[in-house]
């Protein structure tokens, strides 16, 4: 049973918990573990003020206004913008939560550096990544399959794989998308690119190395990233950040003496929500609260392994 709050007969000088720099120092560590929820994959534009599971963020966005050709005789033909509203739900709510022994002596430094509590930093990220990937990979638009099952070469098969993100580009190139992409593959994809010689070209040439965020190398207009936290029945997702958003908050850290033990419970929340949004002369959802379908701006792809 915890005291809260803090009983008359406590000296609150004693207790010198700074909900900031708890926030601070988890998401320095939370941050570099995402992929899908990274800034490569979302924007992070319409994060709002979020303070509670259910809450909801209203993104208007604009439809591209119509060129026309100006005559002395016709002059011009005035249109109002046309907006989309669209609803980013934050559906989501995680904890962590923890006892850490002396709140004054362990600070930021002392708990948050323990290996127990680092892995609960590393699950939160998961599942974060996870929840993300499935919102993006749904809302994607499917590209044929990449068969190479009859391919034996490693290497042969690495070139196959990014003859298929060469496809991918030119359907985005097709579709106008803006530059600065990305591409999430499977940890099984990224074992064959990088016998592929562009890839490997790239990494040696310093664009690439397993770092923060998943980077595997950048090439041909992508930044290549991989992740276990692939949605299911997709080996390759390609697109840009401005077709997907992700609004995030993690609550201030709270702290509550525990009246049987000398420890305190420290907790937060993280509240987060994603969704895809429509784009400007693309695809426009049917409702503010419904998705986009078929993407223009998101591709995805499996892979066929085995005959």
């Amino acid at each position: 049973m915890a005291i809260n709050p803090m009983p008359n007969y406590a000296h609150q000088g004693t207790y010198s918990f700074v909900p900031t720099e708890w926030s601070n120092e988890l998401l320095t560590q939370f941050d570099p573990l995402l992929v899908w929820a990274s800034p490569l994959v979302c924007n992070r534009d319409y994060a709002g003020t979020i303070s509670n599971q259910g809450d909801r963020v209203v993104v208007n966005g604009l439809i591209r206004p119509n060129v026309g050709k100006y005559t002395d005789v016709g002059g011009m033909t005035i249109e109002d913008l046309k907006t989309v509203e669209q609803y980013v739900d934050i559906t989501e709510a995680d904890y962590v939560a923890f006892y850490v022994r002396d709140i004054e002596q362990v600070q930021v430094a002392g708990a948050l550096s323990a290996p127990a509590t680092q892995e609960s930093v590393k699950a939160l990220a998961n599942v974060t990544d996870a929840f993300v990937g499935a919102t993006v990979a749904a809302s994607a638009t499917a590209m044929p399959q990449v068969d190479v099952s009859a391919i034996t070469g490693n290497v042969a098969k690495g070139e196959a794989l990014l003859e298929a993100v060469f496809d991918m580009m030119e359907k985005l190139d097709t579709a106008k998308v803006p530059g600065a992409r990305y591409v999430v593959v499977s940890p099984k994809v990224k074992r064959y690119l990088l016998r592929a010689p562009d890839i490997a070209n790239a990494a040696a040439l310093g664009a690439g190395g397993a770092t923060a965020n998943g980077l595997v190398a950048s090439l041909a207009g992508f930044t290549v990233v991989s992740t276990t936290a692939m949605p299911a029945g997709v080996d390759l997702l390609a697109g840009h950040k401005a077709f997907t958003t992700f609004a995030s908050q993690f609550t201030d850290f709270r702290s509550q003496p525990v009246e049987k033990y000398r420890r305190s419970q420290i907790d937060a929340l993280h509240l987060y929500g994603a969704r895809v949004l429509s784009f400007p002369e693309g695809k426009q959802p049917t409702s503010p609260d419904v998705a986009v379908t078929n993407s223009e701006g998101l591709l995805k792809a499996a892979v066929k392994w085995t005959a």
